[in-house]
């Protein structure tokens, strides 16, 4: 029987590639959306994946939905925290929502869907968590307090996850992507692109496949030794 694989975010950009990955890996498959409901029938239709509309945020509606996929498809091996959003503006313009809207969707998610699907896993004796956080997390960035801090939490979040859950099983891990060439990054004025690409050392924005294959090599069961780490996945725009 096939591992169940679930993607938060998963309808598209990068989720998108990622849920389609891992089903070319044979996992079982379902994505998460927040509220396009069209584009997620329509990804459905696309790929014969799943879709399932929920608020990450919501810790009750994460616990419901979990609740509702496991009765469906089956417990959940894999998950990917990929969900988030941006609300960019300098601090001294920032509105309180606009930092909470952040943390809450790119953070506190990890939170509600790794510990609605963290008790299965530890009695199956087995689980892989993956998080998205973003270059920025580690390098900062002007605009994004609360996007950098969002993403920078996930490094601790994972760690420490990492120790609580080794001996069961489970694996936690972080993927870091820099600028991929989703829709939302090639949507930038070119000027500014230009500007991007000229801080990648390899010259060239990412694929959303290629964060994609980072995720499908730390969800194998051949990854069960690596834990606690995060995969930049930049073109060398931040070497730590």
């Amino acid at each position: 029987m096939s591992r169940i694989a679930l993607v938060t975010g998963g309808t598209r950009g990068i989720g998108k590639a990622i849920a389609l990955h891992l089903k070319d890996k044979s996992y079982t498959v379902v994505a998460n959306y927040a509220g396009d409901d069209t584009a997620a029938q329509d990804f459905s239709k696309e790929t014969g994946i799943k879709a399932y509309r929920w608020d990450v945020s919501d810790y009750q509606s994460c616990e419901e939905a979990v609740a509702k996929i496991t009765a469906e498809v089956g417990a959940i091996d894999v998950l990917v925290n990929n969900a988030g959003v941006t609300r960019d503006g300098a601090m001294h313009k920032m509105k309180q929502e606009a930092w909470k809207t952040v943390i809450d969707v790119n953070l506190t998610s990890c939170f509600n869907m790794s510990r609605v699907v963290i008790d299965s896993m530890r009695e199956k004796g087995f689980g892989r968590i993956i998080s998205i956080s973003s270059v920025n997390g580690q390098l900062g960035q002007f605009g994004q307090t609360n996007y950098a801090a969002s993403k920078a939490g996930i490094f601790g979040f994972t760690k420490s996850l990492a120790r609580e859950s080794a001996a069961k099983g489970i694996t936690v891990n972080a993927i870091a992507p820099g600028y991929i060439a989703t829709d939302m990054v090639k949507a930038v004025p070119q000027d500014i692109l230009d500007k991007i690409v000229k801080n990648i050392p390899v010259g060239r924005l990412g694929e959303p496949e290629e964060v994609a294959r980072c995720v499908a090599f730390l969800a194998a069961d051949d990854a069960a030794f690596i834990t606690g780490e995060t995969l930049s996945v930049n073109g060398g725009q931040y070497m730590e």
